[in-house]
C-alpha cells in the first residue's frame, strides 16, 4: 500500500496540491487524471520519490518496492537492452553483479563460498533464477524482438527505446507500479499486451493517460484532480465520465432552485418587511434566506472546448474517387496503385503500423502533394478542410491569436467575432491576444480546429488531430466528430476515437490494403480481416 499524507504544492502562487490524503490499496488500478496543469505527472513523481512535495509525506509499507516508468530515453543508453531491463531491480542487480565478481576471481577463499551461498539465497528469494525468461516475455510482449537484445540502447529507434523503459517499469513484479503514459509509441498489438499484463496484475497500479480506451480496460478506480485536491471514485473512466456529468446537471439543477427559492423570498421580503402584519413573516423568510446553502463543492476546473463542424452544403453523389495512386518518399514506395471510392455518409478509420503511407496519402488529397502516378477527384459539390499531422507552417508568423484566426474568418466578421469564437475554444480574455510563438501543442492543435470550423468544408481531413490534447479536449473532438453529418477521413490512435466515429476501415499494409465497411471494435475480431492481414505480412 502508498498511502499520501497532507501533501501540499505550490508553484509561487499557484496552488497544485493541498492537503490531499489519499490511499492506493493492491489489487487495485488507479487512473490518474484531471485537467492540463493539475499535477498529475507531478503527483506521481511525489510517490515515486522523485519529487519533494511542500509538505506532507508519503508512506510506503516495509520492503516494498516501487517501479517508475522512466521518460528519460537517454538514461542507459550505455546499456544493453536486456541489462536495462534488469536494472530496474536495484537490488536484483546488485546481487547479480557481486555474484558474477565473485565467480570471476581465480582464488575462491572461504569467505567467498560463504558470501556467495548468501548471495544465491537471496537471488533465489527474488526469483533470479526466472529473470531472463521474465525479461525476454516482457520484451517480446512490447515488440522487441531477440535480435535487439544485446543491441546498446542508443543504437535504438527512440519508440523502441519507450518500450524498453516500459519493459523495466513492468519487470520484477514491483509492489507499486507507476505509468506515465505508458501507451505513448505503442502499436494496437502492444497495448493489447499491455492492458492484458495490467489485468493480471496482483499489486497497486496508479495511471497517467489520455488513451480512454485503456483506462477504460484496465482502470477498477479513477482518482480525480480537481481544485488541487485528490477523489477517488470506483470504476473506470466511462463510468467516472458519467457519474461527474450526472453530478454536474444535479449541481445545476440545485443551482436553479436555490436561485428561485432566494429570488421569491427576497420579493417576499421586499414587498412586506415594511408592513407591520407581515413583519414577522418577512423576518422569518430573511432568516430563512441566510441559511439557504448553495452547493458547497465547487464546480469542476475542467474545461472542455466547444467543437462543432457545420458543413456548408450537404455532398453530392460525387464524393471521391482515387484510381492507383503511388508515391515515393526518400525513395521508399509508401503508397502502391492506392486506390478507394468514397460514398455517402462514410466516415473512415485509417490504419496500419507505415503512418508515412497514411500521411502521404492524405497530403496529396488535401492537394499539398502529387501522386507519382495514378488520379484522384473530389466531386463538384465538395469543400475540404485538412489538418495536418505537423502544424509549425501555420504558426511561422508570430502573431495574436485573434489575428491568427482574423485571417480564416469570414470578410464580414471583426474582430468580436474570432475573440468570441477562441473564447469557446478555451482562449478567453487575455488569452486571446497571446502570440503564436508562446503556444503549446495542445494550444496549436485547438487553433487548428478552430480554422476547421471555420471553413464550412463538407469533407474533413485528419491525422493524428488528438496528438497533445488532453482528455477534456479529446472528448469534446469526439463528440464533433461523431455529430458530423458529412464525409471524414481520419487517422488516431486513440481507440475510442476510432471506434465510435469510423464507419468503415482502411488499413494500408506493406503487401496490400484491407477495407471493411464496418466499425473499428467489429474490423478487430473479423477472422477473414485477420486472415488478410497474415497474408499481407508473409
Amino acid at each position: 500500500m502508498i498511502h499520501a499524507s497532507n501533501i501540499a504544492l505550490a508553484y509561487g502562487k499557484r496552488v497544485i496540491f493541498k492537503d490531499v490524503n489519499i490511499k492506493f490499496t493492491p489489487g487495485n488500478c488507479y487512473g490518474l487524471i484531471g485537467a492540463n496543469g493539475a499535477g498529475k505527472s507531478t503527483f506521481l513523481k511525489i510517490l515515486a520519490g522523485q519529487k519533494d512535495p511542500d509538505n506532507g509525506e508519503v508512506f510506503v509499507a516495509a520492503r516494498q518496492r516501487i517501479a517508475f516508468l522512466n521518460q528519460d530515453q537517454f538514461a542507459f543508453d550505455d546499456y544493453t537492452v536486456a541489462e536495462t531491463v534488469l536494472m530496474a531491480h536495484a537490488r536484483l542487480h546488485e546481487v547479480m553483479a557481486e555474484r558474477d565478481a565473485l565467480y570471476a576471481k581465480t582464488e575462491f577463499t572461504e569467505e567467498d563460498g560463504i558470501r556467495s551461498g548468501e548471495l544465491e539465497a537471496e537471488f533465489a528469494e527474488m526469483n533470479g533464477y526466472e529473470i531472463e525468461s521474465e525479461a525476454a516475455v516482457l520484451l517480446s510482449g512490447l515488440g522487441i524482438g531477440e535480435e535487439l537484445r544485446d543491441k546498446k540502447m542508443k543504437e535504438l529507434e527512440g519508440g523502441e527505446k519507450v518500450r524498453v523503459l516500459l519493459a523495466q517499469a513492468l519487470f520484477g513484479n514491483p509492489d507499486i507500479l507507476l505509468l506515465d503514459e505508458p501507451t505513448n509509441n505503442l502499436d494496437r498489438k502492444s497495448i493489447a499486451w499491455l492492458e492484458g499484463f495490467l489485468e493480471r496484475f496482483q499489486n497497486t497500479v496508479i495511471i497517467v493517460s489520455h488513451d480512454r480506451h485503456f483506462l477504460n480496460q484496465v482502470c477498477t478506480h479513477m482518482a480525480d484532480i480537481d481544485y488541487g485536491q485528490i477523489r477517488v471514485y470506483v470504476g473506470n473512466y466511462d463510468f467516472w465520465y458519467q457519474a461527474s456529468e450526472l453530478i454536474k446537471v444535479q449541481r445545476q439543477d440545485a443551482s436553479r432552485k436555490a436561485d428561485a427559492k432566494a429570488k421569491d423570498l427576497k420579493e417576499f421580503i421586499a414587498r412586506f418587511s415594511s408592513n407591520a402584519s407581515k413583519a414577522r413573516q418577512a423576518t422569518s423568510r430573511k432568516k430563512l434566506l441566510d441559511k439557504l446553502e448553495m452547493e458547497d463543492m465547487p464546480a469542476s476546473s475542467r474545461k472542455y472546448p466547444y467543437i462543432l463542424f457545420k458543413p456548408g452544403r450537404a455532398c453530392g453523389d460525387v464524393i471521391l474517387e482515387v484510381d492507383s495512386i503511388s508515391k515515393e518518399i526518400d525513395g521508399v514506395k509508401v503508397l502502391d496503385n492506392f486506390s478507394m471510392v468514397v460514398n455517402k455518409n462514410e466516415k473512415i478509420g485509417f490504419i496500419g503500423t507505415n503512418n508515412v503511407a497514411i500521411t502521404t496519402l492524405f497530403q496529396i488529397l488535401a492537394g499539398e502533394l502529387e501522386p507519382d502516378s495514378g488520379t484522384f477527384r473530389w466531386g463538384l459539390t465538395m469543400s475540404t478542410s485538412y489538418f495536418p499531422k505537423e502544424n509549425s507552417a501555420f504558426f511561422a508568423k508570430d502573431k495574436t491569436l485573434v489575428d491568427w484566426l482574423s485571417e480564416y474568418t469570414p470578410v464580414t466578421e471583426g474582430e468580436s467575432f474570432a475573440r468570441g469564437f477562441l473564447g469557446k475554444m478555451l482562449f478567453s480574455g487575455d488569452e486571446a491576444m497571446k502570440k503564436t510563438s508562446v503556444l503549446s501543442g495542445g494550444e496549436k492543435v485547438r487553433c487548428m480546429l478552430s480554422r476547421m470550423m471555420l471553413s464550412d468544408a463538407n469533407a474533413l481531413i485528419l491525422d493524428e488531430p488528438t496528438n497533445h490534447l488532453d482528455l477534456e479536449s479529446i472528448t469534446s473532438l469526439n463528440n464533433g466528430l461523431s455529430t458530423y453529418p458529412e464525409i471524414v477521413l481520419f487517422s488516431s490512435h486513440d481507440h475510442e476515437l476510432m471506434a465510435t466515429v469510423a464507419n468503415r476501415i482502411i488499413e494500408i499494409m506493406p503487401g496490400g490494403v484491407v477495407d471493411k465497411m464496418v466499425p473499428y471494435n467489429d474490423y478487430l475480431e473479423d477472422k477473414g480481416v485477420q486472415e488478410l492481414q497474415e497474408t499481407y505480412r508473409a
